[in-house]
């Protein structure tokens, strides 16, 4: 089977709970290559930029989609005709593309304790203080959560291509510039939306990465969106990748099945990196 834009589709997916991982993203084997190169999407849960591969069955799946510079293809279908799938793209199309991977929902339950730490960490002090007023600091939570991932690969030396597209997500970072043309050191705009509006006052953690040395741990930059939904990340001046990531909670909306819906979303790609075949 060949597809246009991205023509092989040979593997998927996996998840870890909260309790052993938090983030979940996509990361392609090379995120600047050559057309014509085959590349290989990981998708891997972890922290820090460090990870282990997310390793289910195809049934976690909700939409998979590729955008390419001048063609948008829906994999979904492909993706779930086997349990347990592998990704690997063959990028023909010069341009920037995007992959952008929805999961549904799965439940999970956490102790007080567990909960209330999770809700520090990840900036949801509006929910921990709703618990506060309804005197449920002491109880166990159920929660339902989903994710919502990209990437962006450049392929040869054209820049145009859909990196800014919305693509719909129910929580989703758009990048306002395309990071492969943007120069090293530089500032770098992205927005956050949930259901297409976006969100002011949220914790957006963007991990950055280096390359050079290869086992440098990644440094964490803490950012706070703008009331339109912005946040500005510093780029690096070596070649390195970057996790941009924030998580949104709301009561869930049939408190019979849980109690809380949380959304998790994850922008990946590579900047100031050379091109590979």
């Amino acid at each position: 089977m060949r597809l246009p834009g991205l023509l092989m589709l040979v593997g998927f997916l996996g998840w870890a709970s909260w309790a052993t991982a938090h983030e979940f993203w996509l990361h392609p084997s090379r995120y600047r290559v050559s057309p014509g190169t085959l590349v290989y999407v990981r998708r891997l849960v972890g922290q820090q930029l460090t990870g282990s591969p997310w390793s289910g069955t195809s049934q976690r799946l909700a939409r998979l989609v590729q955008y390419a510079p001048n063609d948008t293809v829906d994999l979904t279908a492909v993706a779930t005709l086997a349990d347990t799938l592998r990704t690997t793209l063959e990028l023909n199309e010069s341009g920037t593309h995007m992959l952008c991977l929805d999961t549904n929902e799965t439940a999970l339950s956490l102790s007080a304790a567990d909960f209330n730490a999770y809700l520090k960490e990840e900036g949801l002090e509006s929910i921990l203080l709703v618990r506060q007023k309804r005197k449920q600091l002491d109880k166990p939570a159920r929660e339902t959560y989903r994710r919502c991932a990209k990437t962006l690969v450049q392929v040869g030396g054209t820049l145009a291509g859909p990196f800014n597209a919305q693509a719909g997500q129910d929580l989703e970072f758009i990048a306002d510039q395309n990071p492969y043309a943007a120069r090293p050191g530089s500032l770098l705009t992205v927005q956050l939306r949930e259901k297409g509006q976006p969100i002011r006052g949220q914790l957006v953690q963007a991990w950055v990465k280096s390359q050079t040395p290869a086992q440098a741990p990644a440094q964490l930059q803490r950012l706070y969106t703008s009331p339109e939904g912005r946040v500005l990340i510093r780029l690096p001046t070596q070649p390195a990748e970057i996790l941009v990531s924030a998580v949104r909670m709301h009561p869930h909306p049939h408190p019979d099945q849980a109690d809380w819906q949380s959304t998790w979303a994850t922008l990946t790609f590579g900047v100031n990196q050379p091109y590979k075949r």
